[in-house]
């Protein structure tokens, strides 16, 4: 083999990906708030924890989804829960309770919890999942 042949090949050998280096597969991950504006609990939510979540770094891992209408009976009407959220709102057994903290992984709710003393349970999990 002569020395251009070698360095082609050398080149080329270095190009082609490793299994073991290839980056895995990013979760399809969401963290969904539900709430309403009117929602005095959700208040107190967003006041106590909202911009810390959002500095945080688990919120940069996930995709992040706010249902919050103007009223929070309306919470669970699915015209609030546009597109693929309707297949998650569908999943949803008791459809009460805001403000409510879900988790879906792959298309499928792995934690449903609601009221603002439910939201460090729904970290816990979420940091779990995460690992």
């Amino acid at each position: 083999m002569n020395r251009r042949a070698f360095l082609f090949a050398a080149v080329a050998a270095l190009a082609i990906p490793v299994a073991a280096d290839a980056a895995p597969a990013a979760l399809d991950l969401k963290v969904i708030y539900v709430g309403g504006l009117d929602c005095p609990p959700c208040t107190k939510w967003k006041n106590g924890y909202r911009a810390k979540w959002l500095a945080s770094p688990e919120f940069r891992q996930v995709t992040w989804i706010e249902v919050d209408p103007p009223k929070l009976r309306e919470a669970y009407q699915a015209r609030y829960w546009p597109g693929d959220l309707k297949s998650i709102l569908d999943q949803i057994p008791r459809k009460s309770g805001t403000p409510r903290f879900l988790i879906v992984k792959d298309g499928k709710i792995v934690s449903n919890e609601f009221g603002v003393s439910k939201w460090l349970s729904t970290m816990a999990d979420l940091k779990k999942i995460l690992e």
